[in-house]
């Protein structure tokens, strides 16, 4: 459309099926850091220089769910340059933040097209923006409207007031396991560089290499893996435990319990081996998951690693040393 700061790409609310698997390929891992639109201006239905204007990242997924849920309404979406990256994220890193908006404010001529000045943001954006410093240099007021973008539309019927349920962010079980599967196709490829290897060793634990104990301990690892990635998720809240790597090694520690006794094995070595590798594998992919929690802080994060590292380094020496002597004993 034509407007007076210039042409604006007018953008449809319906999501299509080209849509739908290119979020599903993100949430799985491909193609996840080129899932993005160009930053800018867009319009959604018939704004005018009244409309409201939203404020969003250009990762696909986040501008595809403002122009869902907001393809009843007519309305201006300034789209900042996060480089494909959601904005709660973004806001973290910067790439969301008080620079990126100014400019994007000047690049688009926003000022020439809407006649109020207000802008809304989401208030997973409230780390990256200083308020203080937009209204300073550009004159537009920030405002952190709504948590998720689903309550919008009642925020803007509400004459941007917001109700409490709008600013509680949650965390549940379905919001937890949507996370998870990027998080479990990165950590399967372990199987390869970390899994394998010590399968290998162990399958020479009874003086021969024996396929079956070789196949026993992969499909043992990947069991760690979905603990770590997915049954820890689950868990979360009921896990004892602050830090996340205690919370994933003690769900390792019960999957190794319930092996050991299926299997029936006796070697001290080897329970002591695969003790230690399920909890450290499990401890390692939860620990992991920090960054995708409401839990957690980033100086929170940077502790537990620099204390949770060096054990799970330790364990897993440990564990290769068990498996060693245990071969060579044979």
């Amino acid at each position: 459309m034509e407007s007076v700061a210039g042409p604006v790409a007018v953008i449809s609310g319906e999501l299509g099926t080209a849509d739908t698997i290119g979020a599903w390929k993100a949430r799985w891992g491909i193609g996840r850091m080129s899932y993005l639109v160009p930053p800018g201006v867009y319009a959604i239905g018939t704004p005018d220089s009244e409309s409201p204007v939203l404020v969003s990242a250009n990762y696909k997924m986040s501008y595809d769910l403002v122009r869902s849920t907001m393809k009843d309404h007519s309305i201006w979406l300034l789209v900042l340059e996060t480089f494909g990256i959601n904005v709660w994220c973004a806001a973290g890193k910067g790439t969301f933040g008080t620079a990126e908006l100014i400019r994007r404010i000047g690049q688009t001529n926003l000022d020439k097209l809407v006649g109020h000045r207000r802008l809304l943001l989401p208030i997973m954006g409230a780390a990256g923006v200083k308020a203080i410093e937009v209204k300073k240099q550009t004159g537009f007021e920030v405002r952190f409207a709504t948590l998720r973008i689903q309550d919008m539309p009642e925020y803007l019927e509400r004459g941007l007031v917001a109700t409490p349920a709008m600013r509680e962010l949650t965390f549940t079980i379905r919001e937890r396991l949507v996370l998870t599967p990027v998080e479990l196709v990165t950590a399967l490829k372990s199987v390869l560089f970390a899994g394998t290897p010590l399968a290998v060793l162990y399958g020479f634990g009874d003086g021969e290499f024996l396929p079956i104990r070789f196949w026993l301990f992969l499909a043992l690892y990947v069991a760690a893996v979905l603990c770590g990635t997915v049954v820890f998720p689950v868990l979360l809240p009921w896990l004892p435990g602050r830090m996340f790597a205690i919370k994933g090694a003690l769900t390792g520690l019960a999957l190794s319990a319930v092996w050991l006794w299926l299997s029936g094995v006796t070697s001290l070595l080897e329970m002591i081996a695969l003790t230690l590798v399920v909890s450290t594998v499990s401890a390692f992919y939860a620990m992991n998951f920090t960054g995708s929690t409401p839990y957690t802080s980033q100086s929170g994060v940077l502790r537990e690693m620099a204390l949770a590292l060096p054990v799970m380094a330790i364990a897993i020496a440990s564990s290769v040393v068990c498996l060693l002597i245990k071969v060579l004993a044979a």
